[in-house]
């Protein structure tokens, strides 16, 4: 920001991160890296998956691809600098920095919080019409999908960005979290924020609790579809496509509904780094297990790519 009226502005920010203890940090080194290697890892590994078998060139798999390429994303756009700040003594961060940080995570976490949404419409799709099922969500639409939520992320996280960063910061600069975080952030602006905390929440609502709404909504007709299912073992398959989306839906919304949905009064940097970590880092981590252990189709795909299965494509 430009200064003026010979008011001191802020022109970087520290990251306080988890702990100022040098051992701690060492520990939180080691287990933030794992994890991370590990979410890059098992989501790159679908991607892999999904493109190589032709066999999982489908809607569904073409959604889960791009939901794993959104988590790879996700973490890599915070976890990296949180290592190098546990280790290294300076935890600064320059203004554009922080700015660009808080755009990237924010788009990609509402293009995530929205492919939710799809991903919930192409099971409601594959349960309740079956037998069109390849003509409704043909590839062309599922192209458009994809496109639509990464739009309305980045366009989300533009107006959220761009009403936070433009507080005027004067002074202090601590910021007490591990990255650059909208509520954290604007804690720190030195000027009433509640008109800024409104378009936040209205921005929430849309981001949040609309798509909770609608994948909701779908769950209902789906689960009155899978009711009418005769078979118990119809039933219980019909439930397990499904099972995995759920786990997933759960673990990200939960998290992500406290932090923004909840009045700036109530802010706690303690808590929130903590219950941050749900939804930015374990999510990333989560999603490629829960669809790898519960989804034969993958597992049949790498091991037809490790080659200890020959299947004809």
């Amino acid at each position: 920001m430009i200064p003026g009226q010979n008011e001191s502005w802020v022109s970087e920010f520290i990251l306080i991160g988890f702990s100022s203890d040098p051992t701690t940090n060492s520990i939180l080194f080691i287990v933030f890296l794992l994890i991370y290697l590990s979410s890059v890892l098992g989501n790159g590994l679908i991607i892999m998956l999904v493109c190589l078998d032709t066999q999982l060139h489908t809607p569904m798999y073409f959604f889960l691809c791009t939901l794993s390429l959104l988590d790879m994303s996700y973490v890599t756009t915070t976890v990296p600098q949180m290592l190098v700040h546990l280790l290294a003594h300076s935890q600064t961060i320059s203004f554009a920095g922080c700015w660009l940080q808080m755009f990237v995570f924010g788009a990609l976490g509402t293009s995530e919080s929205i492919l939710f949404v799809v991903m919930a419409y192409d099971r409601y799709v594959a349960i309740c019409y079956p037998l069109r099922y390849t003509v409704i969500l043909n590839w062309s639409l599922c192209i458009w999908l994809a496109s639509g939520t990464c739009v309305c992320g980045f366009f989300s996280a533009l107006l959220h960005t761009f009403f936070t960063m433009r507080l005027p910061y004067c002074g202090p600069n601590k910021v007490n979290h591990y990255f650059c975080e909208g509520p954290s952030v604007r804690s720190l602006a030195c000027m009433d924020t509640h008109l800024i905390e409104m378009v936040d929440l209205v921005l929430s609502v849309f981001v949040v609790l609309t798509p909770i709404s609608l994948i909701v909504a779908s769950y209902i007709h789906i689960t009155k579809a899978i009711l009418k299912i005769k078979s118990t073992q119809g039933r219980c398959k019909a439930f397990s496509t499904c099972a995995s989306h759920l786990t997933v839906v759960t673990f990200f919304y939960a998290p992500a509904t406290y932090i923004y949905m909840r009045p700036n009064s109530s802010y706690s940097p303690e808590r929130d780094k903590q219950i941050s970590l749900f939804y930015n880092v374990f999510t990333a981590l989560l999603n490629p297990v829960v669809y790898s252990l519960r989804n034969k189709d993958i597992k049949r795909a790498f091991l037809k790519v490790m080659g200890h299965v020959k299947v004809d494509s």
